[in-house]
């Protein structure tokens, strides 16, 4: 198994939960983190070694991370494993799934890329690559369908594992924070997107402490290190940083400022109206935009019939822009998008770890 990142390695450590019920005697590793290994994976390599972002970003390590692939493959040749799972991470994952196919080794990809929203013409390589694709999204099946792969959604585990709740009291007093209108702000949990993403939302912060000087502002860290980038960035400002705990802070605000990706989805399942800014390297940024052929990125806006989350991204990205869409979603009439949200929770929990080892277990029992 090789995860790649925070998200990944929470989705490896319930996967690895659910294959041990199938399949006792299994042994788990790869790389992953820290759940996982709580799970009792073996990582080869800190998976801090995968996590990468950004055209210019992967670039500018491409050396390292086509050696580390290579080693991984020259490392499982000798004694190959029963099946390869890679989860997330595609541009790492994908042409690694490739070389364990050729092995004989089932071939496994769990959440899908978003081939639906850019670079569409990646599924047919994909068919080639993987024996078995996991989706997490109901939208996403039918793409590789019409391509002839086993595919499989399984729903999304973050849904098993939240309760939708619209009310606060108790992530507040968990926190031990104020009773009084709150705002959750999220840049990221990557160093390069905090330092993309973190200026902008800092000065977003300070516009909003001007005109609201009772508003509490929380600010999740995913690590100390980002918890001391964060606190540079909000220097002499009326903030509170939390270490840890980002769904926690999300449950004790009114409302959600926060960079796009899987938090937008956590937010959604938690029951909060959010705003999402997002930055790129402006060449990133550049092929991005090129290559994009959807309207949104929030992944909310896929999942509910109208959009209810404003984007702003890349050079829409500015304090000017975000201040008035955060205090939208402090004061406006929420309701419409709290109904859809709560549809999308209970079409996403599915108990998605179960389903993924049961469908993973079931191409096992034909492969071996």
């Amino acid at each position: 198994m090789v995860a790649g990142e925070v998200s990944g390695d929470l989705l490896g450590a319930s996967l690895i939960r659910e294959l041990k019920k199938q399949h006792p005697g299994a042994h788990f590793e790869g790389i992953g983190g820290p759940a996982m290994a709580a799970e009792g994976f073996y990582s080869l390599v800190p998976m801090e070694r995968l996590s990468v972002m950004g055209l210019i970003e992967v670039l500018g390590r491409l050396r390292e991370l086509l050696k580390l692939r290579r080693d991984i493959v020259k490392h499982y040749a000798v004694d190959p494993p029963s099946a390869f799972i890679g989860i997330d991470a595609p541009d790492f994952n994908l042409a690694l799934a490739k070389s364990f196919k050729d092995m004989g080794v089932l071939a496994v990809h769990f959440v899908s890329p978003s081939v639906w929203a850019w670079r569409a013409d990646r599924v047919k390589k994909i068919a080639t690559q993987v024996d078995l694709m996991l989706t997490l999204f109901p939208f996403e099946v039918s793409v590789y369908r019409e391509h002839g792969m086993r595919v499989d959604c399984v729903g999304h585990p973050l849904a098993d594992e939240i309760g939708f709740d619209p009310s606060h009291s108790d992530a507040r007093r968990t926190l031990g924070v104020r009773e009084c209108q709150t705002l959750a702000v999220l840049p990221g949990s990557r160093d390069g997107e905090v330092r993309r993403i973190g200026p902008v939302f800092a000065a977003t912060v300070a516009g909003l402490l001007a005109r609201r000087p009772d508003l509490q502002v929380l600010i999740p860290a995913a690590t100390p290190a980002l918890a001391e980038r964060l606190r540079a960035l909000f220097a002499g400002q009326s903030v509170t940083i939390v270490e840890g705990q980002s769904r926690t802070v999300m449950a004790a605000a009114d409302a959600l400022l926060l960079a796009s990706g899987t938090a937008a989805l956590e937010g959604a399942l938690i029951g909060r109206p959010m705003v999402v800014g997002y930055r790129l390297n402006a060449l990133t940024g550049w092929w991005v935009k090129r290559l994009l052929t959807v309207k949104h990125v929030a992944l909310p806006n896929h999942l509910t019939a109208q959009p209810y989350v404003p984007e702003f991204l890349l050079g829409e990205c500015r304090p000017e822009r975000l201040i008035p869409a955060v205090e939208q979603a402090l004061d406006g009439d929420n309701q419409a998008a709290m109904t859809a949200f709560a549809e999308v929770h209970r079409s996403l929990a599915t108990h998605a770890a179960g389903r993924a080892a049961s469908a993973i277990s079931a191409v096992l029992a034909r492969t071996l």
